[in-house]
């Protein structure tokens, strides 16, 4: 898997807007809110407005992909649910019907510009395997080739908590990594990032993202009647995306025609060159499907949150599961803290026989690393 983009650092956030206004490869992602009614339904005159904008930007010689939430709240009207289902069955039967009529009306609004569009359901499973996350990033390329828009949803009908994103959010950053976008721009019902609820008067407006530190203060909420991602999960998708080198625009979706002109609106999360993860690392910390767990000691745990060094034997305390050289493996600190994950060059069988042991003691077809330096990476490192 390749990323052969150089993220540039901004000095201002004016500078990096005006990079987002011409970005030529853009992942825009629409929230549930933005595209139905509050009622029931989808809002057909709302995803005109929408489809226009993205056409105008589109015509301005930018590959654009679509992430569209909706699926299970537009299924509710067609199957007369008033309430949001919380059983997987009735959710997995509206998002079933939902797909469709969101396909087709997005079908239909683009159409008015001789527009074709392109339906790319995923699940988690599809981009935590290495060859289906190639043929994901295949297929899109080909798509956008083509000078058609891919819809992009999460798998709703099939996924289940096991192989789910979380939410559209989360997907779209993956998206964005996969595609070596020149921008994220995530659209909800909230025109930016406040500290604190923006319907409190005493709220203040975050303009720029720079690192974790410009969150210290900042409380963000939950989802709203018909989605499942708030404000949390958008701020966190962003600091997903920008960690992996893609800047990204948080607004509202009533701004969105600002937002894909000038970017002079919301809050933009600044990416960090020097704290930029590669590819494979990206991959194997947010998509790829860990296979086992590797619990280690606290010596260990320093090992692997400071970086550079590879993870020995020695270190570890325990192991969990099946898994064979090659697959990734979530690595467990003494607290039982999610760490880092990385490539194990080792069978679970043949590795259980030499936890604890220094490399010295072992015989030398067993001296190498269980986790080499290149191939480990940590949560450590935030934004």
């Amino acid at each position: 898997m390749s990323n052969s983009k150089a993220a540039t650092k901004f000095d201002t956030h004016e500078d990096l807007r005006r990079h987002i206004a011409g970005a030529k490869r853009i992942v825009v992602k629409l929230g549930s809110s933005s595209v139905t009614k509050e009622s029931g339904g989808v809002d057909r005159v709302a995803m005109d407005h929408y489809s226009e904008a993205l056409e105008k930007r589109m015509a301005d010689d930018t590959d654009l992909i679509l992430v569209s939430s909706g699926a299970v709240a537009t299924g509710m009207d067609p199957l007369d649910l008033n309430v949001r289902p919380r059983d997987l069955a009735t959710k997995q039967a509206a998002a079933a019907v939902g797909q469709v009529e969101l396909a087709r009306h997005w079908s239909d609004s683009f159409r008015r510009y001789n527009r074709c569009v392109a339906q790319v359901l995923l699940t988690a499973g599809d981009a935590g395997v290495r060859d289906r996350a190639r043929n994901i990033q295949r297929t899109l390329d080909r798509l956008r080739q083509l000078k058609t828009v891919p819809i992009v949803n999460e798998n709703d009908t099939v996924a289940t908590s096991e192989f789910r994103f979380g939410d559209n959010d989360r997907l779209a950053a993956i998206v964005a990594h996969l595609i070596s976008a020149d921008a994220l721009i995530l659209l909800s019902d909230v025109d930016g990032l406040y500290d604190r609820n923006p319907s409190d008067p005493e709220a203040k407006f975050i303009p720029e993202v720079r690192s974790g530190h410009d969150l210290a203060d900042v409380s963000a909420g939950d989802g709203g009647r018909l989605g499942t991602g708030g404000m949390a999960s958008k701020v966190s998708a962003a600091r997903l995306a920008a960690r992996g080198g893609v800047p990204v625009l948080l607004t509202s979706a009533a701004k969105m025609d600002d937002a894909l002109s000038t970017a002079s609106c919301g809050t933009v999360f600044h990416t960090r060159p020097e704290k930029r993860l590669s590819a494979w690392k990206f991959w194997a910390l947010y998509s790829a499907d860990a296979e086992g767990i590797l619990r280690i000691d606290a010596g260990a745990s320093d090992v692997v949150t400071k970086g550079g060094a590879s993870l020995l034997p020695v270190g570890i305390t325990a192991l969990e599961g099946e898994f064979h050289r090659g697959d990734i493996v979530e690595i467990i600190g003494p607290r039982g803290e999610s760490i880092g994950r990385g490539e194990v060059q080792y069978e679970s069988s043949e590795l259980g026989s030499m936890i604890g042991k220094n490399t010295a003691d072992l015989p030398e077809h067993l001296r190498r690393p269980v986790i080499h330096a290149d191939y480990l990476s940590n949560y450590a490192t935030r934004l």
